[in-house]
């Protein structure tokens, strides 16, 4: 339901060739804020009931969303489902939770795509990953109560399912908390019910517990890895909370403490405070001081760059309101650029080729339109390009994908240690179909669209439990998507099961949901045939799910 025609909204979804496999989408004109439109969609029998944002000022689609919520929650019927939002802004999450109470789940567009945005930038591959798990067309996740559980530690859950992966334990003792990446103590008791990683929740279900050989295994050193530099190009209105994620977004066994990093923020969004938090680290007011967290991970001299339009003294002014303290940045350095970011004269005075990272925002203070930003991106991303094969001609067969052969087969691990040879470079899009364009011509290392947050959405909407998982997932504390090397669990040639490889990554609390092999395009999520026996290279990956160090 929206106010707008039924006939435009029919003619919309039918532009989409999408193949939606027997369902029936019923479109009705109406207003979410009125009682009789509500009714006539049966809003009260609903499963579950999505706020979708609207276009445009932030602040006015989140307030119209509250009055939504408001409208709901005021059905005298009362409501069957729960009420999934789609939120623009962070700030705005509380009063909505507080309006809606146990109704409600939030999912805050703008935060998850520029946490994804982190992650993705320190370790290429995992927007692939989250395509996977969000998508309904491979593994995702899924709860369910197995009595025959009942007594068993974690450590023998883990290899009970043939066709799924555990994950963690919905607690019945804790009120249903979920427990990601539990202790292998851990017994699971009478009401607890399992998370999984599964491909369809009438696919999986336990079965003997199979013989597996959990022998140990002695670490290769490993050796140490270049000082990184990393670019974000662009401007976000949430760009701190990105500096705080960027502490805890490799595991330790990929850092090396004390080395000096370069990112560029090229373009602004309006949660650009937001996003530099997320970078730095999980900046709370109980967290020690950003001395003590910066020095365990990064070295002095590191620097943020950002590139855009803003003014500077006017950049300041928005971090410091948007709860940004700069006086406490004592290892990394801000430094400030203007210029536009489509005009080539102006990208020619950054060192751009000296960045380990460049992200390339949806730049909201200039654009208002999804194309227009995304076209945007794109003459920046083709630009920044150009200008990098020119300074570094003898690396130009590694800048575009087309011309690097094997590099883009080889381990994302591989590509994240040759990141001061090369930049990795991650584009924020707004409009799938722009993504599909950019995926097709292979001219952008890692796409991230808003197709990922309608993923996450239609997920909450099919069960609201899985939003705390994501939640974790995504936050700067708890556990996280890792992608590890092979090396870490196995030598070059030796002949494993992928059971026998699930106990040697518990000796370091983690659990391996899939891996990549070396030749390969695509990693493999929850993988057939987990007991057989096949031969490793050390120049495989594994994705793993691990606590953040």
């Amino acid at each position: 339901m929206a106010e707008r025609d039924k006939e435009e909204m029919e003619l919309d979804i039918a532009k989409m060739e999408f193949d939606f496999r027997g369902t029936s989408v019923i479109c009705r004109s109406g207003s979410p804020l009125i009682l009789a439109d509500l009714k006539k969609v049966s809003v009260s029998k609903a499963r579950a009931i999505v706020v979708l944002a609207d276009d445009g000022n932030a602040d006015q689609s989140d307030a119209r969303a509250l009055r939504t919520v408001l409208s709901l929650t005021g059905v005298k019927e009362g409501l069957r489902g729960h009420i999934v939002v789609e939120l623009s802004d962070l700030d705005n999450e509380v009063l909505v939770k507080l309006v809606g109470g146990e109704l409600v789940e939030t999912v805050v567009a703008h935060d998850v795509i520029g946490r994804l945005m982190i992650q993705c930038a320190r370790q290429p591959g995992l927007a692939q990953i989250w395509e996977d798990i969000l998508g309904f067309e491979n593994c995702e996740f899924y709860i369910k109560r197995w009595p025959q559980l009942d007594g068993m530690q974690f450590e023998d859950v883990l290899i009970s399912f043939p066709d799924a992966i555990p994950c963690g334990v919905k607690v019945a003792s804790r009120g249903g908390k979920i427990i990601l990446n539990p202790e292998d103590s851990y017994v699971l008791q009478e009401g607890d019910e399992v998370l999984v990683i599964a491909e369809d929740d009438d696919t999986y279900a336990p079965g003997a517990l199979p013989m597996v050989n959990g022998a140990s295994f002695m670490h290769i050193a490993r050796p140490a890895r270049k000082p990184q530099k990393i670019l974000l190009c662009g401007w976000r209105r949430d760009v701190d909370d990105m500096i705080v994620v960027w502490r805890g977004s490799l595991p330790g066994d990929f850092i090396v403490p004390k080395l000096m990093e370069k990112i560029l923020l090229c373009g602004w969004r309006r949660d650009m405070e937001d996003m530099i938090m997320v970078i730095l680290c999980g900046i709370k007011d109980d967290a020690p001081t950003l001395q003590i967290v910066l020095d365990a991970f990064l070295a002095p001299g590191s620097e943020l760059w950002m590139f855009n339009e803003v003014v500077e003294s006017e950049r300041e002014r928005k971090l410091i309101d948007g709860g940004l303290d700069l006086s406490r940045l004592v290892n990394i350095t801000l430094v400030h650029r203007e210029g536009n970011a489509v005009i080539r004269r102006h990208l020619e005075s950054l060192p751009l080729e000296s960045f380990d990272s460049i992200l390339i925002l949806a730049d909201e203070s200039v654009e208002d339109s999804a194309i227009q930003a995304d076209s945007r991106s794109l003459a920046t991303l083709l630009l920044i390009r150009d200008i990098q094969a020119k300074r570094l001609p003898y690396r130009e067969a590694m800048v575009t994908r087309g011309q690097r052969g094997s590099f883009s087969r080889g381990s994302w691990i591989g590509e994240m240690q040759q990141a001061s040879d090369r930049s990795v470079i991650i584009s924020e899009i707004l409009d799938p179909r722009t993504k599909n364009l950019l995926s097709m011509s292979k001219i952008s290392d890692y796409v991230l669209s808003n197709e990922l947050v309608s993923m996450a959405l239609a997920m909450v909407a099919e069960d609201r439990q899985i939003n705390d998982v994501l939640e974790e997932l995504f936050a700067e504390e708890g556990n996280e998507l890792h992608i590890r090397l092979a090396e870490l669990y196995l030598h070059e040639g030796e002949e494993l099961s992928f059971y026998e490889i699930i106990l040697r990554a518990r000796l370091k609390r983690e659990i391996i949901i899939g891996y990549r092999l070396a030749n390969a395009e695509r990693a493999v999520i929850n993988p057939p045939n987990k007991n057989e026996r096949r031969r490793w290279s050390v120049k495989d990956v594994f994705v793993v799910i691990s606590e953040k160090e």
